[in-house]
């Protein structure tokens, strides 16, 4: 009977794997406070030049298709079968490791992929809440490096990811899981794991704690000292903190938070992956301070410009991870919101999931192509840019070059043709100013009309393009 009870446990999972991430998002930070080291605030400003990423989540739960580690935890946001007790699908969990044999493994083309998506750096997660670790730890046998896929020549997965993305000249980032729900330091099995947090209280427990933090500091020491040059720590699980830094906008997520102090000691982890990794971007997720040296709102855009670092992250699905028949975002959509994050001042980070197999998604191949093809196109308008004061005028958004020059960049809704004409106000052209439609790479007529800017749309550009994504402009404004 176990087959048929696993089986209906997957179909399960897979239903509900959409409406339980919901309660799993980061919120955004209402503070920063910027670097002071010259190393870290040049690699930061070298990072705003890229603007557009790729996150990948796989794991564990890519074998059954399932949302990545979530059902582990017991809270009440989240759904699991009742065919099965909690502690026998913890164990039903834990046992994918044993099933876990990415035979068709192809970093290289996930870096292609990325490449022709127009992405310019990648976060991997080596460890995800689940505790299953992609990359050789010596600190735990709960590792790729441990299971069927152990004699593959690229069992140590992280470094060939890693590798594959830099010879695309990739920034190299990470992602690391502060809660361990696998680690006995961290769910110890003498109590219930009642929610995501450490399952024991540390007050009394102070040596178990430690040994967790000294287990947390060690992992990160080889991702920074054994993987080569990585640009990004990214350091999820918000709630494993400093007490002193709940607050209201912490306690507003809807997390449960102990009562004592859940920190795993990041000054010292800063100062030790420095010293490997000099000028390295910590980004640990809304724990706003020195170590949070840009902000990640999930899943969501910020309503209005910020004047700081910022990333979006969201998926390319509705899933970070893979999920079978998963309803992907269109590419027009995907361009859309790349071109409000970055007229508001952030960058976007694309999640994707490989198959349990190790390759991509053709469909998601296919519209990461799609992407990429825009961007070929009309990348001037994002890449290096800053924002501008005026950021937008409707469908309109601007962005400015290094070399003074502004971008303005008009959406198009996915049901609309290209527009004859494309109007803006705010951020007017230089009288006798060359207005270049970058999409042709040609000059187009353009005039002023009561204050507002009227761009006309050459027919051969017509004549080539009934859709279109965005249509993207480069000009000298008015100082």
């Amino acid at each position: 009977m176990r087959k048929p009870i696993l089986s209906l446990l997957i179909i399960f999972c897979i239903v509900f794997s959409v409406s339980s991430q919901e309660q799993g998002v980061h919120p955004q930070s209402k503070n920063y406070e910027w670097p002071t080291d010259s190393k870290v605030l040049s690699k930061l400003n070298q990072w705003q030049d890229l603007k557009f990423g790729m996150i990948i989540h796989w794991g564990l739960y890519a074998v059954p298709g399932i949302i990545e580690s979530w059902e582990l935890c017991s809270e009440d946001w989240l759904n699991r079968p009742d065919s099965l007790t909690y502690n026998e699908y913890k164990q039903w969990y834990w046992g994918l490791k044993d099933q876990f044999n990415p035979v068709n493994f192809n970093p290289d083309q996930w870096a292609q992929a990325a490449s022709d998506a127009g992405m310019k750096y990648l976060v991997f997660t080596t460890k995800h809440h689940d505790g299953f670790n992609l990359f050789d730890t010596k600190q735990t046998d709960f590792k790729i490096t441990s299971g069927p896929f152990a004699n593959n020549p690229k069992a140590n997965v992280a470094k060939y990811v890693f590798d594959a993305f830099r010879q695309k000249e990739f920034m190299i980032g990470a992602y690391f899981s502060k809660p361990d729900w696998h680690s006995q330091d961290f769910w110890w099995d003498k109590y219930s794991t009642p929610n995501r947090n450490v399952n024991y209280d540390i007050r009394k427990f102070p040596e178990r704690w430690n040994k967790f933090k000294s287990f947390t500091h060690n992992q990160i020491s080889e991702l920074m000292h054994d993987y080569g040059q990585v640009d990004i720590l990214w350091l999820d699980g918000g709630w494993v903190r400093p007490r002193e830094t709940v607050n209201e906008e912490v306690l507003s997520w809807g997390a449960p938070i102990p009562d004592w102090d859940q920190h795993v000691d990041m000054p010292k982890i800063a100062t030790m992956a420095r010293e490997a990794q000099p000028g390295l971007l910590i980004v640990d997720r809304t724990v706003h301070g020195p170590y949070e040296n840009y902000q990640t709102p999930e899943r969501s855009i910020p309503a209005e410009q910020l004047p700081f670092p910022w990333e979006s992250c969201i998926t390319l699905g509705n899933s970070w991870g893979f999920i079978p028949n998963d309803h992907y975002k269109t590419s027009t959509k995907v361009i859309h919101d790349l071109v409000e994050i970055v007229a508001k001042g952030g960058s976007l980070l694309l999640g994707i999931g490989p198959k349990p197999d190790g390759t991509l998604d053709p469909e998601a191949v296919n519209l990461m192509k799609q992407i990429g093809g825009w961007l070929d196109e009309n990348g001037k308008a994002i890449y290096n840019t800053r924002i501008t004061p005026v950021y937008n005028d409707g469908e309109v958004f601007f962005t400015a070059g290094k070399n003074g020059n502004r971008y303005a960049v008009s959406r198009i809704n996915e049901n609309s043709a290209v527009p004859t004409v494309v109007k803006w106000k705010g951020n007017l052209p230089q009288k006798g100013t060359n207005m270049i439609l970058l999409s042709a790479n040609q000059k187009v007529k353009w005039k002023i009309e009561n204050g507002e800017v009227v761009v006309s749309i050459p027919k051969s550009f017509l004549s080539k393009h009934t859709k279109y994504p965005a249509l993207s402009f480069e000009f000298t404004p008015v100082k």
